[in-house]
């Protein structure tokens, strides 16, 4: 299921991208055709509406589009982030300068359609897992610059999520451990540099590094592009000593075999790099006296 119960992103996390793309947008003279076409005074009811079923992740960063044009145009939200959306559902109305609505939709648009696309992606591989125990979540595969704003799309679609940078825990990868001579030397160097409230993961792509995983000890081990029969052997070996995480071209279709393996952990980086958007449009409403 979707999210219903999110944490807002703090307005600082917000305003400076949302800045950066409105002046990408009206580069040095502003909205020509805007400012051209339609009458300085006119007022409008504009709506944000789904053209498609999804969920919807971004009220927030798309209504700062619209305050940082104009701070007196109000906005009325009516799907709340983690709603789930049917194809005409109307997601929020706004009402003001018609000028204003126009210069910002574009940017409020991208950001909105794009992480609704990722909460509707993630919402769909939640879904198809049903009530397995795995929860759903992201990776550090994001688009520079919006890791936030992602990975609260992932929340809004019912996942949770992974590292947000490097210094979060450690994560031993498949090329640290080449370049650290193997397996063992790896986690060996980690659990000695590893401060005492630091995690650490190691990712393993066998039953035999995961058995030395497991002499050696970790808090969680990364089980990747393994099939569901080998995944559940690998649940049995572990045996609750510590998380498991299966990765590897997970998808909705896929998933239910992985999450019955047991695993606790289903890591997906297409949803952040490669969901496709949400259609949502802003519609005409009415003009307003």
């Amino acid at each position: 299921m979707a999210s219903s119960d999110l944490t807002p992103l703090p307005r600082v996390l917000i305003e400076d991208k949302v800045k950066e793309a409105l002046q990408e947008d009206l580069g040095r003279a502003g909205d020509l055709t805007t400012q051209s076409v339609v009458p300085k005074n006119a007022q409008s009811r504009v709506v944000l509406r789904a053209r498609e079923e999804g969920v919807v992740a971004g009220l927030d960063i798309a209504r700062t589009a619209f305050r940082l044009i104009d701070p007196s145009l109000q906005i009325a939200v009516i799907s709340p982030d983690g709603s789930a959306l049917s194809a005409g559902q109307d997601i929020a109305a706004i009402e003001g300068s018609s000028q204003s609505i126009l210069m910002a939709e574009r940017v409020a648009l991208n950001f909105l359609g794009h992480l609704s696309g990722i909460a509707s992606s993630v919402n769909r591989i939640v879904s198809a897992i049903g009530d397995a125990k795995a929860k759903v979540c992201c990776t550090r595969k994001t688009t520079p610059g919006l890791r936030a704003f992602e990975k609260y799309a992932v929340r809004a679609g019912g996942g949770m999520n992974h590292r947000f940078g490097l210094d979060d825990a450690i994560l031993i990868k498949d090329n640290h451990i080449a370049m650290a001579g193997g397996v063992a030397e790896a986690l060996k160097a980690a659990k000695a540099a590893a401060g005492h409230l630091v995690k650490i993961e190691i990712e393993v792509d066998s039953l035999d590094q995961l058995r030395t995983v497991l002499e050696i000890g970790a808090d969680a081990v990364l089980l990747d592009n393994m099939t569901p029969e080998i995944l559940r052997e690998a649940v049995s070996l572990v045996d609750g000593r510590m998380i498991s995480e299966a990765s590897g071209g997970i998808s909705e279709k896929t998933a239910p075999a992985i999450a019955a393996s047991g695993v606790d952990l289903i890591s997906v980086g297409w949803v952040t790099h490669s969901a496709p958007c949400l259609d949502i449009g802003l519609d005409f409403d009415r003009t307003v006296d």
